[in-house]
This record gives C-alpha cells, structure tokens and sequence, in this order.
C-alpha cells in the first residue's frame, strides 16, 4: 500500500452561495462538482456548475453521485439534508455563521481546507478594510437614523445579527438589535405594534425566497404614521446581497444599507 500527503477536497458540493462565493474568490472554483439553486455569486457559477439542490432540501442521489469528498452546507435549517447525506456516508460540513466576526472565520476555515490560507488572509483583510471605510464614513456623516429590517413578513421576522451590524456600521441604529443575535427565527419574531412604537426613519426589507410587497407592507394598520412609510423611505434590498452570510453581505449588501441610510440621513 501506498499514500500521499491530503491537499484538501477535491470534489465539493456547496448547498449554500457562500462558499461557492468564496471558493471562485480563492481561484478555487474547479473544486465545485455541485451547488444550491438559490446560487447568484458569482454569475458563472450556475452557469458551469450543476445544481443539486434547493436551500432546506437537495437531492441525496445527485449528490451522491458527484463522488463528493466533501459537503459544505449552512445551519440547523440543513439539518435533516445533512443527516440524509452522512446515513449515505458522505462527509458533511456545515457552518452556523450569524455575525460578521463569523463569517470571516468561515472564509478563513474556507482557505485552509483548500490549502489557500494566505489568500483567505488576504480577502478577510479586504473585506475588513471595506467595513472600515464604511464606519469611517458613518461618522463623519454624524446622524444615525433608526432603521427597521423585515426578513420576513407572516410572522413579522427583523434582521439577523450580520444584518444588524452591518447597520450599525453603515450609520444606522437597529431599533431590533437587541433580539438580532437570536440563531432562530422564532427569537426575532416583532409585533406589528413594536415597529410602530420604535418609529423607524428608514425601513429596509428582504423576504428570503420571495419579493417585497410595499403595497401590503403600506396596508398594514397603523403603519402609515410610521416615519420611514410616511416619508417613502422603504427599500428593498435583494435577499441574495443581504441575506447569504457570505461576502457578498460585506460587499454589496453593505454598500446598498449604506446608500439608503445615507439617504434617509441627508433628509435629518
């Protein structure tokens, strides 16, 4: 018998955009056999990669057929996905990322299972540079607006903890950020009546997996003395940008937050 020194998997399936996202960063994208169809980053990548599977659900026999030597997936919402894949002895890896600080971790442990730990340094530390500037601008800004973000409307669901401190960075003041830190959704479910009582300045939403209704948003009781519906400050940012705990929040997210809150700030 004979071996050889591990360089890393060398077939991966990614059932979430973002280590698709950051494995084409780390020019390691020929790694890829398979990848979720809610992928949008970046744009070849659907493009030149199969799609194996949904975000809650996948196929077991597709990915199983790739020959996978590893599978990267997100959360507790892939649970039973990944209890599938490991009772068909697949290698399964799945991340729990909520906050900014994790999910440069995630890049970072993203690198050093491809052997790229240097590059992965070197996107953390752009990414780091970018939240940076963003803060910077924020204060010389001066005025924070208070900002609500709505995740999701029946239950009414506001913004995870990434969503939350990419707020915060970008100038604004999160009127939920006491509950943001909740892993589950159920732990920032809002009534109707909080919103209103908060009297958010700048409202942002993104509905995961389906488009912003500003109609029924308005048509919501009481909600037209809220100042941000009164003064048309309701923004939709597209889930893919927000809403993937990947770079894409820290980059393009980041800068559309801070677009509407610079607006809404120039108006205070």
């Amino acid at each position: 018998m004979s071996f050889y020194v591990p360089r890393g998997p060398s077939r991966i399936v990614c059932l979430t955009e973002e280590p698709t996202e950051i494995l084409y960063a780390l020019g390691e994208q020929d790694r890829i056999v398979g990848i979720s169809a809610y992928t949008e980053r970046p744009a070849e990548a659907k493009r030149d990669k199969p799609v194996v599977c949904a975000f809650v659900d996948g196929s077991v026999k597709k990915i199983s057929a790739l020959k996978p030597d590893l599978v990267i997936g997100f959360s507790d919402i892939q649970a039973e996905l990944a209890k599938k894949l490991i009772a068909n002895n697949l290698n399964v890896l799945i991340f729990n990322q909520r906050s900014i600080q994790e999910i440069l971790a995630v890049v970072m442990n993203v690198g050093r299972l491809v052997g790229r730990p240097l590059e992965a340094e070197s996107l953390v530390g752009g990414y780091m540079r970018n939240i940076e500037a963003a803060q910077a601008r924020a204060a010389k800004r001066g005025v924070r607006p208070l900002v609500y973000f709505e995740e999701w409307d029946e239950p009414i669901i506001s913004g995870i903890a990434w969503v939350s401190e990419l707020i915060e960075i970008a100038g604004g003041k999160d009127i939920f950020s006491d509950r943001a830190h909740g892993k589950l959704a159920r732990e920032r479910f809002v009534q109707s009546q909080e919103v209103i009582d908060a009297a958010p300045e700048l409202m942002l939403a993104s509905w995961c997996g389906k488009p912003f209704d500003l109609a029924a948003v308005q048509a919501r009781p009481g909600w037209s003395s809220i100042p941000a519906l009164a003064n048309d400050a309701v923004y939709e940012i597209s889930s893919c940008d927000i809403l993937q705990p990947g770079p894409a929040c820290l980059t393009t997210g980041l800068a559309a937050i801070e677009a509407h809150i610079g607006r809404v700030a120039g108006r205070l």
